[in-house]
């Protein structure tokens, strides 16, 4: 096996043709050293005939068929003018059948056996001589069809090979646009939430400085707490972005229990929020934790942004299995044309993250307007899933 590998390690940069011509000079050398063995005084036609027999060799690999018929036509014209002059292993005969099993199609491999196992059994003389041939001719055709199933497998396994690193590729691809989608959703959640606060109670400063001084400084103040919060959650995003090799337990996770803060500065805004925490929440798994959190706080956005409402509700409770989040307001809601359907709304960015989230997740959201099209209703059911990192939420 090892002299087989340093040979074919040496070979493999020759060109074939090369290759292919020190094969036929030594099937040539083999033909004429067998005539002159026989009888030194053959003509030299004879010598001629037994080259014959060896020079189309270099084009075996282009045309093995047409190959091995002028090979064997200069051997039966050597075995008719000086059948003892026939080596006994003729070289070039084995060369041929090989090639043929190994290149031409199934129908022209199985006749040229069979027409080559009755030429050798019809053509030598004795028994011997005939058994001889035949193995000879059928170990060429065997060792030649195995070369090319080794080959149609290795073309297999090259297929497959590329086949999967094209699928490697894909899914990477793949897992690349999904975490440009999952920083996507974070920046608009955190930008979202953030600035529409902050532009709320920026308006509303300059209106109440000279009547209520001390309202326009809690306004102030929660436009400044707003920034630093955003601030700080941007840098979490970035931070993943910065650190080399950084996983997704490097990614902002953040916990239900900061609902609490969420819920206060929007109440700052204007909008009066109940919040309701079940007592169910002592394990949650993370991501699921993180999936309700951004959906609370974009809902909770668009009620500022969007609605003209002045209460809203959360609701999150742990069901049987699954986590329950509820967000509601009496604002505006959406038109209801008068067969009861929903008329000229269609969900937003805002909304198809939403959508998004809960289906990260394995759950489902839904968004749209309350009963009899008042106010606005978010809900979302996000099942908790067996084992993971876990949330804790004091209280």
């Amino acid at each position: 096996m090892e002299r087989a590998a340093r040979w074919r390690n040496r070979t493999a940069g020759l060109s074939p043709y090369v290759l292919d011509g020190l094969v036929a000079a030594a099937s040539a050398g083999v033909a004429v050293w067998a005539v002159a063995m026989d009888d030194p005084d053959w003509p030299w036609w004879v010598y001629l005939v037994a080259l014959a027999t060896s020079l189309p060799l270099p084009w075996r690999r282009r045309a093995p068929l047409a190959v091995l018929a002028a090979s064997s036509a200069a051997f039966m014209v050597l075995s008719v003018v000086a059948h003892s002059a026939n080596p006994q292993l003729p070289l070039a005969g084995v060369v041929g059948i090989y090639t043929v099993a190994e290149r031409c199609s199934d129908r022209v491999r199985w006749a040229v056996l069979v027409l080559t196992v009755t030429a050798n059994l019809i053509g030598t003389h004795s028994p011997n001589g005939a058994l001889f041939s035949v193995l000879t001719s059928v170990g060429a055709f065997v060792f030649g069809a195995l070369v090319r199933t080794q080959r149609q497998v290795a073309r297999l396994e090259a297929e497959r090979a590329r086949e999967a690193g094209e699928r490697v590729a894909g899914e990477a691809a793949r897992a690349v646009a999904q975490e440009r989608a999952r920083i996507a959703r974070e920046m608009h959640d955190i930008l979202a939430h953030a600035v529409s606060l902050m532009v709320i109670q920026a308006e509303a400063g300059p209106v109440v400085v000279r009547a209520d001084p001390d309202r326009a400084v809690r306004a102030f103040d929660t436009i400044a707490d707003t920034g630093r919060d955003a601030m700080v959650q941007l840098r979490r995003v970035l931070g993943v972005l910065k650190e080399e090799g950084a996983g997704p337990e490097l990614a902002p996770q953040p916990r239900l229990a900061e609902l609490a803060d969420v819920a206060e500065r929007v109440r700052a805004a204007g909008v009066a929020v109940e919040l309701e925490l079940s007592e169910g929440l002592g394990a949650v798994p993370a991501d699921v934790a993180a999936a309700a959190f951004r959906i609370v706080q974009e809902a909770l956005t668009n009620t500022v942004k969007h609605a003209g409402a002045t209460r809203a509700s959360v609701r999150v409770a742990r069901g049987a299995g699954e986590l329950e989040v509820l967000v509601s307001d009496n604002g505006r809601g959406v038109p209801l044309a008068a067969d009861g359907a929903v008329s000229g709304w269609s969900g937003g960015r805002g909304l198809l993250g939403i959508r998004e989230r809960a289906v990260a997740c394995g759950g489902r959201a839904e968004a749209g307007p309350g009963p009899a099209g008042r106010g606005f209703l978010v809900s979302a059911r996000l099942p908790l899933g067996a084992g993971g990192a876990v949330e804790r939420v004091d209280g």
